[in-house]
């Protein structure tokens, strides 16, 4: 009856692999076996009334539907679950045929965790003290459903992969028997790709599903990405009915994903959405002072002072102007000293004295007199085509040439989302490619504020 109601190959490819267990008559209950949750979740997803008008037909009203699923072919370990009747809050009972299986036949995995980044040495402070803080609450309880999924956003180098990283670790080590597992979106991408080519799409997404806190870095990735985006979503869907913990990473908030499926942007807004900003300059100078405490250097005050404001783009850059000092001073054998500080970081990261003074105020009135446009418009609502330019020129500015996040920047300007700057930003930078006349206004501009 089945397959007289759809195609042959879509019976082929949902309906061949299931098998009949058994069917208990008095609790009224059909059992059928499936190689794996994906494969579970897509039937009921797409022929559930058919499968429902099936199962009346054959065993009468009042029937229910239970699955076995593989989640371990190794193993040959399987959940079995209710359809989808069943109570939100039902676990399901890990079986191995004729053998009791305990969770812990799951655990053997490499978490992929880099065990460097730790709490211990991820230095908080205002910019990161929000998701810094959320992270611990979710490593003493990965179970909780309040910041599930986890979204943290944030620029290059702020300290994102970090934060993930020490998360997983803390949760491994307060809770041991969990299957924890970090991986970039791009290895995903790879290994799904393989995955089709070698035919076991379905033994990868059971691996996935398998997983008790998952970590993706850099979900941006999946961008335009159809067929892994569809495959996501059925792992983030079975991970997160069955109260498994998501932590996501990405360069910029849901609202400005492009190319990615809008039922995958809903899920991502589901739990907390967390924005690490770039590092304050508190926040930089306590970094630069445990970094020189841990490694044992000879650092004088100014000197730490004069990089911390200067070198205001990311973690990633301090770490670097710090590696470069340490090598000058032992090859030259010679102090690090304020003037070997100028030159490494002219060298590494080209920011000068001048640079790390620029305030938003600064860049609004220099740019308001260049346009000949009142500070007054650019902050107002008005959208004449004048204004509205020196209005993104003002917050494209600020995000080259300031610390500040692009919630700071959008809350100066007008009181502005985060969204409005990226689009902003985004537009002055496809207007720098292509036209040379514009590009020549704005060096000018930039070359006043540096003045």
């Amino acid at each position: 009856m089945i397959s007289s109601n759809i195609s042959r190959e879509q019976y082929d490819t949902w309906f061949a692999p299931v098998g009949f267990v058994g069917y208990d008559e008095d609790g009224q209950m059909l059992t059928l076996s499936v190689p794996s949750p994906f494969i579970r979740e897509y039937i009921e997803e797409h022929y559930l009334k058919l499968l429902r008008a099936v199962l009346q037909h054959q065993y009468g009203q009042g029937v229910r539907l239970r699955y076995e699923v593989k989640v371990d072919a190794i193993n040959n370990l399987s959940t079995r679950e209710e359809g989808t009747e069943r109570s939100t809050s039902t676990s399901p009972v890990m079986r191995r045929e004729g053998v009791n299986a305990s969770p812990r036949a799951l655990q053997h995995l490499d978490s992929q965790l880099k065990p460097e980044y730790t709490f211990d040495n991820f230095v908080e402070g205002e910019s990161n003290k929000l998701p810094r803080t959320v992270g611990l609450a979710i490593a003493q309880n990965p179970h909780q459903a309040t910041f599930n999924p986890l979204f943290i956003y944030g620029g290059s180098g702020v300290g994102k992969t970090h934060l993930v990283n020490a998360i997983g670790l803390r949760v491994k080590e307060l809770h041991p028997e969990l299957r924890v597992l970090y991986v970039s979106a791009h290895l995903f991408q790879v290994q799904y790709t393989d995955s089709v080519r070698h035919n076991t799409v379905n033994d990868f997404i059971a691996f996935y599903q398998s997983i008790d806190v998952l970590i993706i870095d850099d979900v941006q990735e999946f961008a335009s990405l159809q067929k892994t985006q569809n495959t996501f979503f059925h792992i983030f869907n079975h991970l997160h009915q069955n109260g498994k913990q998501l932590i996501l990473t990405s360069d910029r908030p849901p609202v400005a994903l492009e190319g990615m499926e809008e039922r995958l942007l809903t899920r991502f807004k589901w739990g907390l959405l967390a924005e690490l900003e770039q590092p304050t300059q508190s926040l930089r100078r306590d970094i630069l002072c445990y970094k020189i405490r841990r490694d044992g250097l000879k650092v004088s005050t100014p000197v730490i002072d004069y990089i911390a404001a200067t070198v205001d783009k990311s973690i990633r850059d301090l770490e670097g102007v710090l590696t470069s000092l340490m090598a000058y001073s032992v090859v030259n054998n010679c102090e690090i000293d304020l003037g070997l500080a100028e030159r490494v970081i002219s060298r590494t990261v080209g920011i000068s004295r001048q640079h790390a003074t620029l305030s938003l105020e600064d860049i609004l009135t220099r740019t308001c007199h260049y346009f000949s446009i009142d500070r007054e418009d650019v902050l107002s609502s008005t959208r004449k085509a004048p204004v509205v330019l020196a209005r993104q020129v003002v917050m494209y500015l600020a995000q080259q040439h300031t610390r500040l996040s692009t919630t700071k920047i959008g809350a100066f300007v007008g009181k502005r989302g985060h969204a409005t700057v990226l689009h902003s930003c985004q537009a002055v930078s496809q207007r720098l490619q292509a036209d040379d006349s514009f590009r020549e206004r704005i060096e000018e501009l930039e070359g006043l504020l540096m003045q």
